[in-house]
């Protein structure tokens, strides 16, 4: 295993030190008062994941027990926090790729297979892999999804493109045991051409009392869809992120109700750095502008670490890794490996996953 240590840059230290206004509460404004120090060192380190397909989406139910999900019917499990990782190819489905994963545990978890009709499936375990059952298989030739996410073992959400001017969100509660389309009049007509990027599998998140929040993109504008009421109705917000055809929100995450990032970019520009990371502190109502990563081209996830003494997010993208310890406002790169997607369990604790069956383990001091 090839271990990498980067400290940060002084500007990046004195910045958290300082203190742009980030949240010392864990709600809303605070001042810049807050003087907790920032983490400032980033360790990666390579490990062996039994595999060489492309791997997208990553959960990490804690700093031991650990899913990924990949490409050619594939999913990887680690009970050790990845000393040892087992992969698998899920018997008749070598032609899906699974670009969402949520689990509960070493035993429970789900997995999303994304692509053009009945190629948009979701399957459950609860045995750790050694059975799945197919829980929903899309039944629209035009439908794709892209993302899904799970607040406990009952209640889920999974999004799609639009089909024929409506956007796809489905909503179960027991478990994934049947799905329930989002009513046409509780969410905003889609944008020609709008949908979404299943790339890390992070384009939803979920909040505490029923809050949720889904990023879009291949449109004229990307925007966040809303929900305050576990998705029963649903509020587009424009955001000032980069749209068209190939551009978009392809992340988004929140720390609490109030606080969260979406990032994306333009996938026809690859090489280019763009405003491609805006930051919230009103649950979602408004977004501004944030700082720009290292890594040019698009963001494809993005993950606070939980625990981290200043509100410290994790970027990924075929361009590499970057770290902030103040919300976004300011980058340092980690990496300039290709990643596709992440979870971060703690400062300790957390995975980045690419092509060629490519994983690190991240860790903070």
């Amino acid at each position: 295993m090839k271990l990498l240590s980067i400290v940060a840059p002084c500007a990046l230290v004195i910045a958290g030190c300082a203190g742009p206004e980030a949240a010392a509460d864990g709600e809303g404004r605070t001042s810049a008062a807050d003087t907790q120090v920032p983490l400032t060192t980033i360790r990666l380190e390579q490990q062996e994941s039994g595999t060489d397909v492309l791997l997208q989406a990553v959960s990490a139910v804690d700093s031991n027990v650990v899913w990924v999900s990949g490409h050619g019917g594939t999913w990887v499990r680690t009970l050790d926090g990845g000393r040892t990782w087992s992969a698998h190819v899920m018997p008749g489905a070598d032609t899906l790729q699974f670009r969402d994963v949520h689990a509960l545990d070493a035993d429970r978890a789900w997995l999303l297979s994304a692509g053009p009709g009945e190629l948009s499936r979701i399957y459950r375990t609860l045995d750790g892999g050694e059975t799945w059952g197919l829980q929903f298989l899309n039944p629209e030739p035009d439908g794709f999804y892209d993302c899904f996410e799970f607040r406990d073992a009952e209640r889920g959400i999974v999004y799609g493109d639009a089909v024929d001017g409506e956007l796809r969100i489905l909503r179960t509660r027991d478990g994934g045991e049947t799905w329930e389309y989002a009513r046409s009049s509780a969410v905003p007509p889609a944008l020609p051409g709008e949908g979404g990027f299943a790339a890390s599998g992070t384009c939803v998140a979920l909040g505490p009392a029923g809050r949720a929040w889904i990023g879009t993109g291949a449109a004229d504008t990307a925007r966040v869809l809303v929900t305050f009421d576990a998705g029963r109705t649903w509020t587009a917000i424009p955001s000032p992120l980069p749209a068209g055809e190939a551009a978009g929100i392809f992340t988004i995450a929140f720390r609490d109700s109030l606080n969260g990032v979406i990032l994306g970019g333009d996938l026809s520009r690859p090489d280019e750095h763009t405003d491609n990371v805006a930051a919230t502190d009103d649950g979602g109502v408004t977004w501004r502008l944030s700082g720009r990563p290292v890594l040019a081209g698009a963001v494809y996830g993005a993950a606070y670490v939980p625990g981290a003494p200043t509100p410290t997010l994790v970027a990924v993208g075929p361009n590499g890794t970057d770290w902030s310890a103040d919300e976004g406002l300011t980058w340092s790169s980690g990496d300039t490996a290709s990643y596709w997607g992440l979870d971060i369990a703690s400062p300790t604790a957390g995975w980045l996953v690419g092509p060629e069956g490519r994983i690190v383990r991240i860790s903070f001091e």
